[in-house]
């Protein structure tokens, strides 16, 4: 939603898994598969977001010994010999990508941190976006006691958690009410600042 913000005329969605909530065409396919075997050049930029469960510090405190994939190598890869197509690729702070670009929802006005990092490729030059300082704690029990503050948790169900209208406005999502499609999503304000400055450049 944020690339089309920005001016894209046409977005493709890829996911191995059905996205009956996304908004744009989509296409269920494995996405090492369409980078490996598809005509990048058919696109102005490829944006990966591989999954981020094996380097989430959420997801290892509570992960109990399960094994998550990981495929930022093996996608990063296969879009930089297949193609000179420019490619970003998206993941949390603990992920195995150069941080070319850290956007947090405070940047964006959002009630949100939700701290993402890109690494930029193929000759895109990273735009500058200095951190803004966190106003407050995040709203939520932790450990049993209560904590009021100006940003939402978006994931889970406990702890306090918002509700749908309130994640969607959190994070600038208006299209779908599905709370596991909010939580997985990035804000669309980031992807929006990226594509401008993508735009600009090109």
């Amino acid at each position: 939603m944020g690339y089309h913000r920005a001016g894209f005329d046409e977005i493709v969605g890829i996911d191995i898994e059905p996205q009956p909530d996304y908004p744009f065409k989509f296409w269920q396919l494995d996405a090492i598969y369409a980078a490996s075997d598809w005509d990048l050049t058919l696109f102005d930029l490829v944006h990966a977001s591989p999954p981020c469960q094996a380097h989430s510090a959420l997801t290892k405190g509570t992960n109990h010994g399960r094994q998550y994939p990981d495929l930022i190598g093996t996608l990063r890869d296969a879009l930089t010999v297949e193609s000179d197509t420019p490619f970003i690729i998206e993941n949390v702070a603990g992920a195995p990508i150069r941080k070319d670009l850290l956007l947090c929802g405070e940047m964006f006005g959002l009630s949100v941190i939700r701290h993402r990092y890109f690494e930029y490729n193929n000759g895109i030059e990273a735009p500058y976006a200095p951190h803004v300082k966190h106003r407050g704690r995040v709203r939520g029990w932790r450990h049993g006691q209560y904590y009021d503050g100006p940003y939402l948790a978006v994931y889970g169900d406990g702890g306090g958690k918002g509700t749908v209208t309130e994640w969607q406005e959190a994070m600038g999502i208006d299209w779908t009410e599905n709370r596991k499609s909010i939580a997985e999503a990035i804000p669309p304000a980031y992807t929006e600042y990226i594509g401008q400055q993508f735009l600009e450049q090109n």
